[in-house]
């Protein structure tokens, strides 16, 4: 075990029409070790989408860097050659992205399109590079291999499809993956298959994953540590387990209340379940004070004026809330 990415007070922004500047990263720092699963967690709005384009520096042309590193290998990506990161996305670093529909080329055979990034990446000669897209299809399709990397996306599942990005994403056997919400745009049981593809390739290949959702019963028995975004911030880091089983920041209270839940009330009626009040989007305007203090249950004074700093629970938990400063 050892650090193999660390982000160190990553601050990225976007500039509005007007010229204005929305936050949507203000200072988030971790570490990443080598065969971890870190998951993150937040509602959309939170910066999660904004980390994972920023490890590999595919900003939209509307943002801005404040301040910051991304290390990777001795690098900060941030700051390395065109070409030199060039060399690094897909090969060292790979993104798996959320819509595979929009992520897919639409025309092309999936096994090209996972062949082809094997090719740009000089992994041999045309033989071993059918070899391997082979060797990745099979490990994913069982018996079905053949003929899903012989289809075009829009012939296969939305399950399929994203088994196909996932192949994409591990065919250079990187030493990171990136997933950015990898089951968004799947239903509840295809969700799971999916998550079931992430365990056995974590466990099989000992990946180094970054998992990012907006669901923490996906996180539950995966992630080693879990990561909680809000307003671009981290509000909570720690074991997963402590995490899930004793949250310290309110909005990671508020955000585990608000899961579903399979078991229906005794009495037939529908489950009203407890929403986080007022509108996540407030997180990214620029005010003082901590960016949950406006629904926040349990706010003092000074969250209105004053940003708490991470503190540390123990030596695996960190939380960033003025009520925990004195225990």
């Amino acid at each position: 075990m050892g650090t193999i990415l660390e982000v160190r007070d990553l601050q990225v922004a976007y500039r509005s029409r007007g010229g204005d500047l929305f936050r949507a990263l203000a200072g988030i720092s971790f570490c990443l070790e080598s065969g971890e699963v870190l998951g993150v967690l937040g509602e959309s709005g939170s910066g999660k989408s904004t980390l994972a384009v920023s490890l590999l520096r595919l900003f939209r042309r509307n943002s801005v860097v404040v301040s910051g590193a991304v290390l990777f290998d001795g690098r900060d990506l941030l700051k390395v050659e065109p070409s030199e990161l060039q060399a690094i996305r897909g090969k060292s670093i790979s993104l798996i992205f959320q819509e595979p529909s929009v992520a897919l080329h639409p025309t092309m055979r999936v096994g090209r399109q996972v062949r082809q990034i094997l090719d740009a990446h000089g992994m041999g000669n045309s033989d071993q590079l059918v070899r391997r897209t082979g060797e990745v299809f099979e490990a994913l399709f069982g018996e079905e291999a053949e003929r899903i990397a012989r289809s075009y996306p829009h012939q296969l599942s939305g399950g399929q499809r994203q088994r196909v990005l996932i192949a994409q994403a591990i065919v250079c056997r990187p030493s990171v993956v990136v997933a950015d919400e990898p089951t968004a745009s799947l239903d509840p049981t295809t969700q799971m298959e999916i998550l079931g593809v992430f365990r056995a390739l974590q466990k099989g290949l000992g990946l180094t994953m970054i998992f990012i959702t907006h669901s923490p019963a996906l996180l539950s028995g995966f992630a080693d540590r879990i990561l909680i975004l809000y307003g671009g911030r981290v509000a909570e880091l720690g074991v997963a387990s402590e995490v899930l089983v004793s949250p310290k920041h309110p909005y990671t209270h508020a955000l585990f209340r608000s899961i579903p839940s399979l078991d229906e009330p005794r009495d037939g009626r529908k489950r009203i379940l407890p929403a986080i009040p007022r509108d996540s989007n407030l997180s990214s305007l620029p005010r003082a004070g901590c960016p949950f203090e406006p629904r926040c249950p349990e706010r003092m004074d000074i969250c209105k004026s004053e940003n708490p700093g991470l503190v540390n629970l123990s030596e695996s938990h960190l939380a960033s809330c003025f009520r925990n400063e004195n225990q």
